[in-house]
């Protein structure tokens, strides 16, 4: 046989696999010496998104700090599904707090790490910090230490993964749930069914708003774009928050398999801009690659089930065409449009 080119399923991709990738450009996941942060045994769902994000977001950090970190970690899914006492499937320094104060929390440990630096004759401590949450902790309960936190520009990176709901207590409403879905306490009926319209919080605008070194979006559809923002956060001093999109297949109704589907869709419709932003201005943002419309991430939900049933409310399908349309405008998601949001005021802290 002659010689046959080699062709590729994607050019400008990482599809090939990480085999054919030189070893610097490989992931966190793909290194045999990763930490497995978050290891095998622990209790989430089948597809749970958020144990997905953990293990990715805390082995990438554990690589970045030589091993140098520990992690205080909000009552929550996260809490619940990994450490049934006297269990755990941590492999770091871990420690569990309330449900509201893990911010205050790794404060403490940060300024103890910073004293026991200056004792050493050191000027910065070499051990790291993380604290980390649901949106429950982040969003509701945690947010006056989350706030706090940033407004005195304490060293700890804060990672919030976003289910939309209080998954662990039982599906709750919380100020991240998306409007018109299906919760315990968000009932579809009456003229506008399920969570109200115009509530709820855009916590990392808010953490952009303190003029923080680093805010960023992630989702766990995109593991190197994960790997890369927390590295980077970690290479930073000071307060920094990143803000995870994590599917919950039970919470949600969606099937186990369709977790990295929806997250996608999440990114491609425009309902979760993928961004990063420093010191209150967007530095970068993740283009939409194909533009899918908002109905085919809906409908693979069942909290959203009654947007399309025997009476549609397909109005209500139209306003969160809008709602997308907007942040693709807001954040210049597509092609060479520039973002407009951000708060160039921000002093360097």
């Amino acid at each position: 046989m002659g010689h046959q080119e080699i062709k590729f399923y994607q050019t400008g991709t990482f599809t090939v696999g990480n085999r054919l990738l030189p070893p610097e450009q490989r992931s966190v996941q793909a290194d045999m010496e990763r930490t497995n942060s978050l290891n095998s045994g622990h209790r989430a769902c089948q597809g749970c998104g958020e144990a997905l994000g953990a293990r990715y977001a805390i082995d990438a950090a554990m690589r970045a700090t030589g091993n140098q970190l520990v992690a205080v970690n909000a009552t929550g899914c996260l809490e619940v599904f990994s450490t049934p006492y006297p269990e755990t499937s941590w492999q770091i320094p871990w420690i569990h707090s309330l449900f509201g104060n893990a911010a205050a929390v790794a404060t403490g440990v940060a300024a103890a790490n910073k004293v026991k630096a200056r004792k050493a004759g050191k000027s910065l401590p070499e051990t790291r910090v993380i604290a980390q949450g649901g949106d429950g902790g982040t969003t509701d309960i945690g947010f006056g230490c989350l706030s706090g936190m940033f407004e005195r520009n304490d060293d700890v990176l804060y990672i919030c993964y976003d289910n939309q709901a209080y998954m662990n207590t039982g599906v709750q409403r919380s100020s991240a749930t998306p409007p018109a879905a299906r919760t315990a306490t968000t009932m579809p009926v009456g003229d506008e069914p399920g969570n109200e319209w115009g509530q709820g919080k855009n916590v990392p605008l808010i953490a952009m708003a303190h003029g923080i070194p680093y805010v960023a979006t992630a989702s766990v559809s995109d593991l190197r774009d994960l790997e890369y923002k927390v590295n980077k956060a970690m290479s930073m001093r000071g307060a920094r928050y990143i803000h995870i999109f994590v599917p919950c297949p039970l919470g949600w109704g969606s099937a186990s398999q369709d977790t990295i589907k929806l997250a996608r869709l999440a990114k491609e419709t425009g309902l979760f801009p993928v961004f990063e932003a420093e010191y209150g201005e967007v530095t970068n943002v993740s283009k939409i690659r194909q533009k899918q419309p908002v109905e085919a991430y809906l409908r693979l939900q069942r909290r959203f089930a009654h947007l399309f049933g025997k009476h549609p409310r397909l109005e209500l399908v139209a306003r969160f065409q809008e709602m997308a349309d907007q942040n693709i405008r807001k954040f210049g998601l597509l092609g060479e449009d520039k973002a407009t949001v951000g708060f160039p005021g921000s002093e360097h802290k």
